[in-house]
C-alpha cells in the first residue's frame, strides 16, 4: 500500500497512469473538506477515484510510519492498494537513454550524492518544468525517501522519467556513446553566460557538502559555473540546477 500526501502530490498523482498502473487500486481518505479538499475531491469523482470521509485522527494513523513531512497530510490522503510499490516515474537506463538519443535535443540531469529529498524533489519539479528528459541518480549516496521526494516535487515525480544506476561512471560513459556532452556543475568553472548548449546535454550536479566525486569530474567534458554577487560561497543545488535547466530550455527556445 502506497500512501500520497500533500494537495500537489494528491493531485498530479491521480492524473498520472502510475495511479492505475499494474492493477492498482486507488482511493482517497478526507476529513474536513475545506476548498482545495473539494476540488480535489471533484477531480477524483470524475476519474472514478473513490472517496471516503474519514477523522483527522484516522488520517494520523495512515500517515504514522511516513516521514516526518509526510505525516502533514492537511486533511485528505490518497492510498494506492496493490500495483507497483514505486510512486515514482522510474524507467530502465539504458533503454530510456537509447529512445531520448534518437530527438535532436534531448537533457539528462545526473545527481552525484544529492541525499536530501527535497532537494531531489525541487530538481525533479525544475525537470518536468523545463523539459528534462530523464534525471539519473546512483544506487547508493542517494536520497531514498519516496514520498519527502513526491511532495517535494508538488508531483512532478509522478511524470518526470528517473532511473537509478549502480555506478554514475559507467552512466557517464554510456551517455557519450549516445551523442551527450557532458556538462559538471562546479565553482570555478566557464561562466554559465558563456556556455552555448545545443543537441544533447547531460548535467552533473554534485552534493552540497562535497560537491561531485573525483572520477565523475574526471568524466565531464567542462565545468560550468553560476556566477554570483551574495555573502554565501554558493547556490542551494537544487536552485543552481533550477538556473541551469531554465538555461538550456532557453536556449532550445532561441
Amino acid at each position: 500500500m502506497q500512501i500520497i500526501t500533500g494537495f500537489h502530490a494528491v493531485e498530479e498523482m491521480m492524473r498520472s497512469a502510475k495511479c492505475t498502473a499494474d492493477g492498482a487500486k486507488p482511493h482517497i481518505e478526507y476529513a474536513k473538506p475545506g476548498p482545495r479538499i473539494k476540488k480535489i475531491l471533484e477531480d477524483a469523482k470524475k476519474r472514478n477515484i473513490p472517496a471516503k470521509e474519514t477523522t483527522m485522527a484516522e488520517l494520523d494513523r495512515l500517515t504514522a510510519e511516513l516521514s516526518e513531512t509526510a505525516q502533514d497530510h492537511r486533511g485528505i490522503v490518497l492510498i494506492i492498494e496493490g500495483g507497483q510499490q514505486a510512486v515514482q516515474n522510474f524507467v530502465q537506463f539504458e533503454q530510456t537513454v537509447a529512445e531520448i538519443s534518437k530527438k535532436d535535443t534531448a537533457t539528462v540531469i545526473l545527481l552525484d550524492s544529492v541525499t536530501d529529498p527535497h532537494n531531489v524533489g525541487a530538481i525533479i519539479r525544475s525537470c518536468d518544468q523545463f523539459g528534462a528528459d530523464l534525471v539519473v541518480l546512483p544506487e547508493r549516496h542517494s536520497a531514498t525517501e519516496g514520498d519527502v521526494i513526491m511532495r517535494s516535487s508538488a508531483g512532478a515525480a509522478a511524470w518526470v522519467q528517473q532511473t537509478v544506476v549502480t555506478n554514475l561512471n559507467r552512466a557517464l560513459e554510456k551517455l557519450k556513446e549516445n551523442g551527450f556532452w557532458i556538462y559538471g556543475a562546479d565553482a570555478g568553472g566557464s561562466p554559465l553566460a558563456e556556455t552555448k548548449f545545443s543537441g544533447k546535454v547531460a548535467i552533473v550536479m554534485g552534493s552540497e557538502g562535497t560537491g561531485m566525486s573525483r572520477l565523475v569530474r574526471e568524466k565531464c567534458d567542462l565545468i560550468l559555473s553560476i556566477p554570483t554577487c551574495g555573502k554565501l560561497d554558493s547556490l542551494n543545488v537544487s536552485v543552481a540546477a533550477g538556473v541551469l535547466l531554465y538555461e538550456i530550455h532557453r536556449q532550445k527556445l532561441s
